[in-house]
């Protein structure tokens, strides 16, 4: 099976790693090979055969887009755990090229100081990584679709405090339906 994925320029360097140990690490985990080229910007995942996993190649294609997206690599490998997902959100859905909305809706997922991004993250569990025209997040199923119900209100301009508001009431009915399974 082969993968192809097309990097950013400036993150073929986070994928590659110091002295090429994100690649190998990426390479020996999943025994696939990456092939980046660094004049394109293109990275093909292909499994070997050896590979035991028939999600190999996803996982890395997942973990390179995690990481051409602005994540670390050491929190793109969570992707590698049953039950991590990837979910990334293309403003330009939204907005088409349109260079002052993206980086408006990009300050509101932010926040000041990173605080807005910061709320969400601490009130889901997933984690946010803006870059460029995306919105990425990657975490568990759920805390991913809570998290990207909370994105898209603020990219259709809700106001922060009608988003933090969901986001606690979101947080207290998990809470209860997590005492509830307990009694069951």
């Amino acid at each position: 099976m082969e993968e192809y994925v097309r990097v950013p320029q400036a993150r073929i360097g986070a994928i590659i790693g110091k002295n090429g140990e994100t690649k190998r690490k990426i390479e020996e985990d999943l025994d696939i090979i990456l092939e980046v080229n660094t004049e394109t910007g293109y990275v093909g995942i292909f499994t070997k055969e050896s590979t035991e996993d028939p999600l190999a190649a996803w996982k890395g294609r997942d973990i390179v887009k995690a990481i051409a997206r602005g994540f670390s690599p050491r929190k793109a490998f969570q992707l590698v755990e049953d039950g991590m997902v990837l979910e990334i959100i293309d403003l330009e859905d939204y907005f088409g090229k349109s260079e002052n909305s993206l980086r408006r809706v990009r300050g509101r997922i932010i926040g000041k100081n990173g605080i807005t991004r910061r709320i969400i993250e601490n009130m889901t569990g997933a984690r946010i990584s803006v870059y460029g025209r995306t919105v990425s997040l990657l975490g568990e199923l759920e805390s991913v679709l809570d998290a990207k119900r909370a994105v898209e209100m603020l990219i259709q301009g809700r106001m922060h405090s009608t988003v933090y508001k969901f986001l606690e009431n979101l947080k207290r009915k998990r809470k209860m339906e997590d005492r509830k399974s307990l009694w069951r």
